[in-house]
């Protein structure tokens, strides 16, 4: 009986080192679903980037292994990942792509000490205080601001109206421009929302159509918002539309057809025009291994909060998630990142941001209308 408890003990041990030898990264992204287009480009560029750091001999000595979870796009299923993703021993988690998954998620990774890094732009994402969030792209007032000033000081527009599904990301995004138009003394006539994913927007854009607009804002995700433009010009709605941020994606082009043409859309700046040497790099070999472009630059910015995190461990010199959030909390030197320099603000959200309004070619190609 000693015997067996002693190689019982001696297997135990050996199985340790197995387990530390390695960086649990998790990948909490929808890998399927509407939004598939996007988490998969999350899941590959995370991959790709481990493959990067594991071949210069890892983060400090230990080889990073991705475990991805799908969260479908859907609440219920990222908090379902969240505890899968703790239970499998992850130090920190990349994703998700929408607002309403990471808030889904991230109280499970706060109380596990796990850090998780998401495009999510709601701003309630870092209101809560959880030291573990950092967001790698840039809050919706700021989207907000911008797209007001656009529509009101650029644009001039007189009747305008602003659209939104149902999720934290897009109805925050649509309150918020509201506001912001409002306050800059713009006339919002409606503000409606849609059933995400019902394909069928007839009624609302009926109803749209009756009040005579001439501007769109619709705060949603490029799965409606590709068709929502395809039956706003089927209707003969006159109005020019503005897709936001998760609007820009291909398959926004693809849903619209021949009625993307001319529509426009609001984001950061897309891979393909990042000047940074570090974008230009990672892209260069994201095509060589995939056979196409990143979907968006969403996947890039959850790369980069990736990277600031292997990077703070490595500046500590510890895996500590706790010592590598102070670390970018109190970050004096950006990080150059491949969406642009990277710093975190003490309440985790990323510095600094720059917008564009992109017209669509009747090639399917952006065109810069404006650029803050």
């Amino acid at each position: 009986m000693g015997k067996m408890l002693l190689a019982m003990v001696a297997i135990s041990l050996l199985a340790v080192p197995a387990i530390a030898d390695t960086l649990k990264v998790g990948v909490q992204a929808p890998i399927t679903g509407s939004y598939a287009n996007e988490g998969q480009g999350i899941d590959n560029g995370v991959r790709l980037l481990a493959e990067q750091i594991n071949a210069k001999g890892g983060v400090m000595g230990k080889q990073i292994e991705v475990i991805t979870c799908d969260d479908q796009g859907k609440a219920m299923a990222a908090a379902i990942c969240a505890k899968d993703l703790v239970n499998k021993g992850v130090s920190m988690v990349i994703g998700s792509y929408t607002s309403t998954c990471a808030q889904a998620a991230q109280k499970t990774y706060f109380k596990a000490g796990v850090l998780q890094t998401s495009d999510g732009t709601a701003d309630s994402l870092t209101e809560k205080g959880y030291w573990t969030f950092l967001r790698n792209s840039f809050p919706n007032s700021a989207e907000a601001e911008f797209v007001a000033d656009y529509l009101v000081n650029v644009k001039k527009y007189q009747r305008i109206v602003v659209l939104s599904d149902f999720s934290t990301y897009a109805d925050g995004l649509a309150n918020a421009a509201e506001a912001a138009i409002k306050k800059l003394g713009g006339n919002v006539i409606s503000r409606d929302k849609i059933k995400a994913n019902s394909q069928n927007f007839t009624p609302v854009l009926t109803n749209i159509k009756s009040k005579r607009p001439d501007a769109i804002f619709f705060a949603g995700y490029y799965s409606d918002g590709g068709q929502l433009r395809a039956q706003q010009v089927a209707l003969g709605i006159k109005a020019d539309f503005y897709g936001g941020d998760a609007n820009d994606n291909p398959d926004f082009i693809k849903l619209a057809g021949s009625a993307a043409k001319g529509a426009f859309i609001v984001n950061v700046p897309s891979p393909d025009v990042l000047p940074y040497e570090v974008a230009k790099s990672f892209i260069a070999d994201y095509q060589k291994k995939y056979g196409e472009m990143p979907p968006s630059i969403w996947g890039l910015m959850n790369i980069d909060g990736m990277r600031a995190i292997v990077h703070a461990m490595e500046q500590t010199k510890s895996f500590d998630t706790k010592k590598a959030a102070d670390y970018l909390h109190n970050m004096a030197t950006p990080l150059p990142g491949i969406t642009g320099p990277i710093t975190f603000a003490k309440d985790g959200n990323r510095k600094g941001g720059a917008y564009v309004v992109k017209r669509i070619q009747a090639n399917g190609e952006y065109a810069n209308e404006y650029v803050q």
